[in-house]
């Protein structure tokens, strides 16, 4: 980078640089909300059902609620393609030049991962209450029990994720753009077009 920032990051046209990239703490924190969304995802796709011989279809084991376990892979799909979404968005945004657009995608960060701090609490709070008056009669072995606790402690760490999300992409808001080099509505310079020879007398 040349010293010069707009929301974080540099002019627009530098190489991307995967060392540099992957230290970035964004870039941290959203693998971090990547990966819990997929263990959220796991615990309940393969273990958050019981089968019982008497029963025509498997169950949740959260209180035989579907809506528990709908919730959680939900939040674990939707987690997961936005988290993923998003790191695209933060490989290609040093290639942004313009800074109305890489305003955009920083509101638009900071939203979004607000309100996937929101969705995360909802779900601990709705698994944690689904979890505590589960009826042991319903599932007798235990089966996935430590699935469930899985998805409940990774639906908690996901609220911090998220929030910090928010928090970072707030602090590249207040950055905001180096009024020396950009303003409003910067683009990278176009290549001058050679100047034409004066004509010559003969």
């Amino acid at each position: 980078m040349d010293g010069y920032q707009a929301y974080g990051a540099g002019k627009a046209g530098g190489a991307f640089d995967p060392a540099t990239f992957i230290r970035q703490p964004q870039t941290v924190v959203r693998i971090l909300c990547w990966l819990f969304s997929i263990v959220v995802l796991g615990c309940v796709a393969n273990e958050g059902y019981v089968n019982r011989p008497e029963e025509v279809e498997p169950y949740c084991i959260f209180n035989r609620n579907q809506n528990a376990c709908n919730y959680a892979i939900s939040m674990g799909t939707l987690g997961f393609l936005c988290s993923a979404t998003f790191l695209a968005v933060d490989i290609y945004f040093p290639q942004i030049s313009g800074v109305k657009d890489r305003k955009k995608a920083v509101m638009a960060d900071i939203g979004v991962s607000a309100l996937w701090a929101f969705i995360w609490f909802v779900g601990f709070c709705f698994l944690t209450n689904q979890w505590q008056v589960s009826k042991k009669e319903d599932n007798p072995l235990n089966e996935g029990a430590d699935a469930a606790r899985a998805a409940i402690v990774f639906s908690f760490f996901s609220i911090f994720t998220w929030v910090l999300l928010s928090l970072l992409a707030i602090h590249r808001y207040k950055m905001g753009a180096d009024s020396v080099i950009f303003n409003q509505d910067y683009m990278d310079p176009k290549p001058q077009e050679p100047a034409e020879a004066p004509p010559t007398d003969e």
